[in-house]
């Protein structure tokens, strides 16, 4: 059987890709780490690594083992909290996965009131680029509750937080900058601010110029949500951004336009079970949020 030092061996030299600075990080002898990669193959019935001359992949075996046994060394981690929260040694932690964007937008003013009621408990977060990647971590077993648009196919519990509208940035001389409002197919000629492949609001911002029906050219492509308005206002192109990241944040000679018709995706916080109390009233937090931000909009 698996233990969980084992577990731990394997999970390591996976993100380090080498037995060697495994061991290091590990404090461990390379050949007993190797003995306790070997031992945990053996337990597995078959080779986990493929030992490659300047690093280490994957096999099928270790693949189908990997999510397990990340979730299994979060949920050892989260007894060791419980046990010692328990005996007052020490307080709470809650760990959120969420999006890089969320993580500007939503996620600030939710964990400024958070922590007006809960002080002591100590705050971890996770951020990732895209949707399924967020999917994927919570499923190891990564954080207490996820917040980000609404997953497919989540078994798991989930709760609508609200929607986001996503808006349209634009430097203040742009000829687009008459008005407040622009339909999406009026920029269809336009080189835009897109995201890098594999973010996100990449996916967003080319199905809502499909919808529009058109394929948008790229004039810059960015890994960060937070340059996207940014070099729309330094005159590089329209940049499709979400609302709530602009809220006291909009760049020095930018101009925003709401689209009509908007678009929106739906935002929830999901856990893999029913929630503990602390994620449970972090989500209220999030709930109260969105409603209170909704009556204002």
């Amino acid at each position: 059987m698996a233990t969980l030092r084992q577990l731990e061996y394997f999970v390591t030299v996976v993100d380090e890709s080498s037995f060697t600075k495994a061991a290091e990080l590990l404090h461990v002898t390379q050949p007993a780490l190797s003995h306790q990669i070997r031992t945990l193959e053996r337990s597995a019935g078959g080779p986990l690594l493929e030992r490659l001359p300047r690093t280490v992949r994957l096999t099928p075996t270790g693949r189908a083992m990997l999510p397990h046994a990340r979730a299994a060394l979060a949920d050892a981690e989260r007894a060791r909290c419980a046990a010692r929260q328990a005996a007052g040694l020490e307080v709470g932690e809650l760990q959120i996965a969420t999006l890089y964007s969320l993580t500007l937008g939503v996620l600030p003013a939710a964990l400024r009131r958070w922590r007006q009621t809960h002080p002591d408990v100590g705050i971890r977060l996770f951020e990732h680029r895209h949707t399924e990647e967020l999917v994927e971590a919570m499923n190891a077993g990564e954080a207490d509750v996820a917040v980000g648009a609404e997953p497919t196919d989540w078994s798991g519990v989930t709760r609508t937080l609200g929607t986001e509208e996503l808006v349209v940035v634009v430097a203040s001389d742009d000829p687009a900058a008459t008005g407040d409002t622009i339909k999406l197919q009026d920029l269809a000629d336009r080189a835009w601010v897109h995201y890098a492949p594999g973010h996100g609001l990449a996916d967003v911002l080319d199905h809502a110029c499909a919808q529009a029906g058109f394929e948008p050219r790229i004039a810059v492509r960015t890994e960060q949500t937070a340059a996207a308005p940014a070099l729309a206002a330094a005159g590089l192109g329209p940049a499709l951004v979400p609302d709530n990241i602009l809220d006291g944040n909009l760049p020095r000679g930018s101009h925003v336009l709401r689209l009509d018709p908007p678009v929106r995706r739906t935002l929830t916080a999901y856990t893999r079970g029913e929630p503990d109390p602390l994620a449970a009233a972090f989500i209220d937090v999030l709930v109260w949020g969105e409603h209170a931000a909704g009556t204002r909009r």
